[in-house]
């Protein structure tokens, strides 16, 4: 009667220790996915970022290239620009913008922005990483025996492991 007794309480205190690694790893699991989404959202945060600094760059040098065509094209329809000094003014002043050109301001930010996106992508990443291999301690610990047993009378299931992509 002892034996049995004792057989019993084993297996049940086997089943509640199970039980608890199981949902420990699925908590696990449900933490490391929502890092990724966190990440996820960063890096979609991001990007707008990273096309509103090439679009202002590319409308700044858009700006500067028509007004350089346009001098050009006043120079030769009008020689008299030359007399009265305005092109040479003005030439002056686009040579001035070109000299304070924001070309290095625009790449130190895209160059920013390019250096967090490939940090977050990093992150995301490891995340990844980080998840898969707990979705693997939790896929083996309910595959293996005698825990598939328990875990079928449970009712958990496999998870499914998040694809990496090639960078």
């Amino acid at each position: 009667m002892i034996i049995v007794v004792t057989c019993i309480l084993t297996l049940v205190i086997y089943i509640l220790v199970l039980y608890n690694v199981i949902i420990k790893q699925i908590l696990s699991i449900q933490h490391s996915k929502s890092l990724i989404d966190v990440y996820l959202s960063q890096r979609f945060d991001l990007i707008p970022n990273l096309v509103e600094c090439v679009k202002t760059y590319t409308i700044y040098e858009k700006n500067l290239f028509e007004k350089i065509t346009k001098l050009r094209i006043d120079y030769f329809n009008d020689k008299e620009l030359i007399k009265g000094g305005i092109l040479d003014t003005e030439i002056n002043k686009t040579i001035l913008i070109l000299e304070n050109y924001p070309e290095l301001k625009a790449n130190e930010q895209f160059s920013a922005l390019q250096k967090n996106l490939t940090k977050m992508e990093n992150q995301i990443q490891a995340a990844r990483r980080i998840y898969n291999n707990d979705v693997e301690k939790y896929n083996r610990t309910i595959s293996i025996f005698p825990n598939n047993i328990v875990a079928k009378i449970l009712q958990f299931k496999k998870e499914a492991f998040f694809e990496m992509e090639e960078q």
